[in-house]
């Protein structure tokens, strides 16, 4: 066979091979584009009110307190459910933690908000006592009537349901409602105290296992 008739086989290995791309970078496009449209978005979580009407600290690490919060899970998802199998509400103070309650499981279908009610109240000794210059800005703080670095993280235990698929038991990443500052209500009387204009919380990728 003479060299010259080798380029029409060759042209056609060229023509072959551009289809194949072709049609790889189209069927690629197609993926991106439907997971573009079908990936869920994660829940979103805010502290939309609180209050704090008990925090009496003695001996560095021994509190006495009274906070309570309501926040708010909106599922922004036409195509997923979300059961929430077990939450606990941890609370903390200048990232020390110091009071855990468990709240009541629920299920949240496409596209609607829960309303989550949370109350810590008790006696307790953080694990860690307050450093020397978180000592010194507690005692600021109650002097002015106002506490910062307060938090509530929610550990989740979940599943849920995208389109026909249920997922198994997972636990996402920790939900962070992070600096908190609330003035305490004395006496139950809290006209004349700052209102709390709510917080939005943290949370990134709500459906990977962390």
């Amino acid at each position: 066979m003479a060299i010259s008739e080798y380029f029409p086989v060759i042209g056609e290995w060229i023509k072959n091979i551009f289809l194949m791309l072709f049609a790889l970078s189209f069927l690629g496009g197609g993926i991106f584009v439907l997971i573009i449209v079908y990936a869920p978005s994660d829940i979103k979580f805010h502290v939309t009110d609180a209050s704090l009407t008990k925090f009496n600290l003695t001996n560095n690490n021994t509190l006495d307190y009274k906070l309570e919060a309501n926040i708010t899970s909106r599922n922004p998802n036409k195509n997923v459910i979300v059961y929430y199998r077990e939450i606990a509400a941890i609370a903390f103070y200048k990232d020390h933690k110091f009071a855990t309650v468990n709240l009541t499981p629920f299920d949240q279908g496409h596209k609607t908000t829960s309303f989550l009610h949370v109350l810590f109240e008790g006696k307790g000794v953080m694990k860690n006592s307050l450093k020397p210059k978180q000592l010194f800005e507690y005692d600021q703080e109650t002097r002015l009537g106002i506490y910062h670095d307060l938090a509530i993280d929610l550990d989740i235990l979940a599943t849920y349901k995208f389109l026909t698929h249920k997922s198994t038991r997972y636990n996402p990443p920790m939900v962070q409602c992070r600096r908190l500052s609330l003035s305490l209500v004395s006496n139950g009387n809290s006209s004349s105290t700052p209102s709390f204009h709510g917080r939005k919380c943290r949370i990134n990728h709500f459906f990977e296992n962390r």
